[in-house]
């Protein structure tokens, strides 16, 4: 497993990052409920072996369920060995309300506790805001809280995971987050123009949504009507497999990681062959110039469509 540097943060991490969301909750595309996920003690092997397998880099969040948990009974004894990265309780109650000023210092230090406790470590490496709207990253006192965190020590990196151009743009600008995590993948590579940016100014990029849910891989077909141009444009990358890239979540996966500026990509986990996957992706050829160019121009012309929240909610997805 090939590592590279996490921005200025002074930590290393593998280019394959191991999403914990699919071993906390009921998460993804077929999975209804908790018959449909790993128990316990299958993700605790699958957390073994992504270790044995040379990744060292784990993402998971309070919001995760189980998820911290698990992680935490994995990881006894192998800490040191690791980089952890999770994200504080969501701040906007259902309201839509921020706390009161005077509460924000607490809602951060027990979100972090509960972390701390859960992944049974007494640090984070990255700790993050979870759905960091342009609200949020605009609001000092929250950064402020979460410098002090790390100049005690307790964090080593902070973090943003955001999901707009407007917000990846404000947290680089900012100075204040280490690491941002944000979408990004063949179909929708706008947040590309903030690669350069970041790294001029030490920001680590962590990508998720790199199989868009798994639609970049065989379950991109047979879609619903109202998504028949995005199958077709699914389908158009067919023309790029070859014997190095014989499928689309191994195209997909190798063109994110063939941008310099992108320290990692979150993998979601939650059986042994997708794991074996993801690390038989990592150890193939990297992307030529020209084969990347050619698919930086293959994006999808409507890059706002692209919301699986929304088909999700319009039963597209079904």
């Amino acid at each position: 497993m090939k590592m590279r540097k996490l921005g200025t943060t002074g930590l290393t991490v593998s280019e394959v990052a191991f999403g914990g969301v699919e071993i906390g909750i009921p998460y993804g595309i077929g999975v209804e409920n908790e018959a449909d996920m790993p128990t316990e003690a299958q993700a605790i092997e699958l957390l073994h072996a992504a270790v044995d397998k040379g990744i060292n880099f784990f993402d998971t969040a309070r919001m995760y369920g189980t998820s911290e948990n698990v992680m935490g009974k994995a990881f006894v004894g192998m800490r040191p060995q690791l980089v952890l990265a999770s994200k504080c309780r969501h701040f906007r109650g259902q309201d839509g309300a921020l706390p009161a000023d005077t509460d924000l210092k607490t809602f951060v230090e027990r979100s972090l506790a509960e972390s701390l406790a859960a992944l049974k470590t007494d640090y984070l490496d990255v700790f993050m805001l979870h759905q960091a709207d342009l609200g949020i990253l605009k609001h000092p006192l929250i950064a402020e809280i979460f410098a002090d965190l790390k100049k005690q020590g307790i964090v080593r990196a902070t973090g943003a995971s955001v999901y707009t151009l407007e917000e990846t743009n404000l947290a680089i600008e900012s100075g204040a987050w280490d690491v941002i995590q944000l979408p990004f993948n063949l179909m929708n590579q706008s947040q590309g123009i903030y690669f350069e940016k970041a790294s001029q100014k030490g920001v680590g990029i962590v990508v998720r949504s790199v199989l868009m849910k798994g639609l970049l891989s065989d379950r991109g077909k047979n879609m619903h009507p109202a998504l028949a141009a995005v199958e077709q444009h699914i389908a158009d990358y067919q023309d790029f497999l070859n014997e190095h890239y014989p499928d689309l979540p191994t195209l997909a996966t190798k063109f994110a990681l063939s941008f310099d500026g992108i320290s990692s990509v979150l993998v979601g986990i939650d059986k042994m062959e997708y794991l074996d996957t993801a690390v038989a992706i990592a150890q193939r050829p990297d992307i030529d110039a020209m084969t990347r160019q050619k698919l930086a121009q293959m994006a999808y012309p409507d890059p706002d469509f692209l919301n699986l929240h929304h088909w999700d909610k319009m039963g597209w997805l079904k």
